[in-house]
């Protein structure tokens, strides 16, 4: 399959895990939320370890890049978790859009990916149309107003935070595809993802990171027989979250990174649709021109 309908199933199982999740799982903490997208997903990915070339063959330089990727991984959920929990989401949120300009820079000096002049302005408009969508608070007929997280990031701690974990997630979205040089796509977003699984637990155990609700303080694993309040309803967002993961390295063993993540971004869109539709949710004309944005932007590297 192409590598942008690979992409767009991608984007769109990414929204669709986060609209089922706001549907079905309302009352489960944060941390039991986690456990659903990290680790529970992970057992929906066991499957594809099937053909998982035998770990002590592979080479030094695989297991050095994992040493890198795992604590990145992991310090970018850090930054990320602590970020919306003190932080205002209209000065933190519209950072991650961010992520795929990082990319174009890291994936070249990482992978000598070199885009095409209209793949970067495909890029761009991607990002800017991404911004645009997160600022919650600007105003059509002030266009400073635009620009207002931007300015944020001279005093707003939470800005700074978010704009590191966007540059986190251009570096392991990176080292990801360098990775599949070592394991096949399916297999390597299976194998990642079942580690991560196994390491949220462990994360979440950390004392800073304990939540005030009920359901986050104590051991982590203690939340696991809670998951199954709702079976049919954590399952689905698992399954959501494991096909996000599965399209996301076979589109990233296809295409550069950039273009690849770009295109994933169209997720906010789909969230928005899905907010309008599901949630009755209001503002979605005003996001109209931020959204044409981004599909000019995903036509602009399609075309390149």
């Amino acid at each position: 399959m192409h590598w942008f309908a690979v992409s767009l199933i991608c984007a769109l199982s990414l929204a669709s895990a986060d609209a089922a999740t706001k549907a079905w799982l309302q009352g489960y903490s944060a941390r039991e939320l986690a456990l659903v997208r990290f680790s529970l997903t992970a057992v929906w990915l066991l499957p594809m370890l099937a053909g998982l070339p035998v770990l002590s063959s592979l080479p030094v330089a695989f297991w050095g890049w994992m040493l890198v990727l795992w604590p990145l991984e992991m310090l970018a959920m850090l930054i990320y978790m602590a970020a919306i929990r003190d932080h205002p989401l209209s000065l933190t949120v519209p950072y991650l859009a961010f992520t795929p300009a990082f990319i174009l820079v890291i994936a070249h000096l990482l992978l000598g990916e070199q885009a095409s002049m209209q793949g970067v302005l495909g890029v761009l408009l991607v990002v800017i149309g991404a911004w645009l969508l997160n600022i919650a608070h600007a105003r059509r007929d002030d266009w400073r107003s635009w620009f207002s997280p931007l300015r944020a990031i001279l005093w707003e701690p939470g800005s700074r935070m978010m704009l590191a974990v966007a540059i986190l997630f251009a570096f392991t979205a990176s080292i990801g595809k360098l990775m599949l040089h070592y394991i096949p796509a399916q297999q390597f977003g299976a194998f990642y993802f079942l580690t991560l699984g196994l390491l949220m637990p462990l994360l979440f155990a950390l004392p800073g990171l304990r939540g005030t609700a009920e359901n986050d303080r104590g051991p982590p694993w203690q939340s696991l027989p809670r998951l199954f309040r709702r079976p049919r309803a954590v399952l689905a967002v698992a399954g959501l979250n494991a096909l996000m993961i599965y399209t996301h390295f076979i589109a990233l063993a296809q295409v550069e990174v950039a273009y690849m993540v770009a295109v994933k971004r169209t997720s906010l869109l789909f969230g928005i649709l899905y907010g309008a539709l599901l949630f009755h949710e209001t503002g979605l004309r005003t996001r109209l021109p931020a959204g044409a944005l981004m599909l000019a932007g995903v036509v602009t590297i399609l075309t390149g």
